[in-house]
């Protein structure tokens, strides 16, 4: 019988792959610029064949995924003031198994307890605009949100005079709700805290 990669050799795979593409290794020669004048004067076909190439070698791992059984899960740690947690959240390179999202899905109510006691006193945000801008909202705002979602996911971004805690909730297949890529089948709004008269800078 063969070996069936691991969570954490997928990661590694594709990593490596990722390496590769961009070093120029790797190219989808079959994949061609838009059609769009425009827009393909600032597109480069090498760039184009690189990302194509990419996605191609991750849509088979999500395969792979799938066909084996081989969950996206991976366990994160945050601590925030003075307690830590613990929680799932599916790879950025690899795709939930169905039993993955009911861990998410399980795990939401924890995060989401945690999260409300850590930002205590902090300003929020809600992103708009696909990120572009944000919109300054209030704890109960955030509750609505949480209902009509499915799972959640948590960033931290600190430096010696900032620190920001985002709460990204999200419905659907994690691998497609960054940046509405799978909308509105999946997708997610993001709430960023940050310290009071601050405003969001991821």
């Amino acid at each position: 019988m063969s070996k069936v990669y691991s969570t954490q050799e997928l990661i590694e795979i594709l990593a490596q792959e990722r390496r590769s593409c961009m070093n120029g290794q790797r190219l989808n020669l079959a994949a061609s610029v838009s059609g769009n004048p425009v827009i393909d004067r600032f597109l480069k076909p090498e760039g184009i064949q690189k990302f194509s190439a990419y996605n191609d070698f991750k849509a088979a791992v999500h395969s792979y995924q799938r066909q084996h059984q081989v969950s996206g899960i991976i366990w994160c740690e945050l601590t925030m003031k003075g307690k830590t947690l613990r929680y799932p959240a599916i790879d950025e390179q690899l795709a939930a198994l169905d039993s993955d999202l009911k861990i998410l899905k399980a795990a939401k109510a924890d995060l989401l307890e945690f999260w409300y006691t850590g930002i205590q006193g902090m300003d929020l945000y809600l992103s708009i605009n696909f990120g572009k801008d944000y919109q300054k909202i209030m704890p109960n705002d955030v509750k609505e949100v949480a209902q009509k979602t499915e799972w959640a996911n948590l960033y931290e971004y600190k430096n010696y005079n900032f620190w920001e805690i985002i709460l990204q909730l999200g419905w659907g297949k994690p691998e497609e709700a960054s940046y509405k890529r799978g909308w509105p089948k999946s997708g997610s709004e993001y709430i960023h805290a940050v310290n009071p008269g601050k405003c969001p800078i991821c």
